[in-house]
């Protein structure tokens, strides 16, 4: 079920735009900006409650424009709740909690998680969660995701931690579905640059 959703979810996407700690109406407006350059995907971190109201605005922004959002930094079950709530499409988490996971599915949310190693990536598959977020990837580097490939085919990884247009290629080249860029946005040129990266096709697996 996982992998259906997130495959609907990202479809060709090869970017998403991570808008943290944002006000709300920045948040929207540079959510909109990613659509309008084909970034189809956003995802607003809801560490903190004040982050829920940037969260609401981009997903209302989101439906009348008929993209989806979804929230980050989802540490806790209630950090779930306040998320479906929102109207969040998704939630992605910096680590492995599988109790944050199955209160995501309980919601109907399909559910991201962090993981650094292949011990995390094969619990997180035993657990049925086949697309997994790799953080920090800077640190793992593009090597890393073609290791795992190898024993653990069936994967699919959005990179995240540390990225930018200069680098987040070499990434997809290495096999990583999704980059996600966050603090690099705070350069209003990044958006331009990592649109270009959009037209990349997805590889086959």
């Amino acid at each position: 079920m996982t992998t259906a959703d997130f495959d609907h979810i990202f479809g060709g996407a090869r970017v998403m735009a991570i808008l943290r700690g944002l006000p709300v109406a920045e948040t929207v407006r540079l959510a909109e900006r990613a659509w309008d350059l084909g970034i189809d995907v956003v995802e607003v971190p809801v560490a903190t409650a004040e982050a829920v109201p940037a969260l609401r605005a981009a997903v209302q922004a989101g439906t009348e424009r008929g993209r989806i959002v979804g929230a980050g930094t989802v540490l806790d079950v209630e950090q779930v709740a306040a998320s479906a709530d929102a109207g969040a499409a998704f939630t992605v988490a910096p680590g492995l909690d599988l109790a944050v996971a199955d209160a995501a599915a309980a919601r109907g949310l399909p559910h991201l998680p962090g993981v650094a190693t292949p011990t995390e990536a094969q619990q997180a598959l035993r657990h049925g969660l086949t697309w997994l977020k790799a953080f920090p990837a800077i640190s793992l580097g593009p090597a890393w995701f073609k290791a795992v490939a190898g024993p653990l085919p069936q994967l699919r990884f959005v990179a995240t931690g540390g990225l930018d247009a200069g680098n987040a290629g070499a990434f997809l080249q290495a096999g990583v579905r999704v980059v996600a860029v966050g603090s690099a946005l705070s350069d209003p040129e990044q958006l331009d640059r990592l649109a270009e990266l959009t037209t990349l096709g997805v590889p086959a697996r």
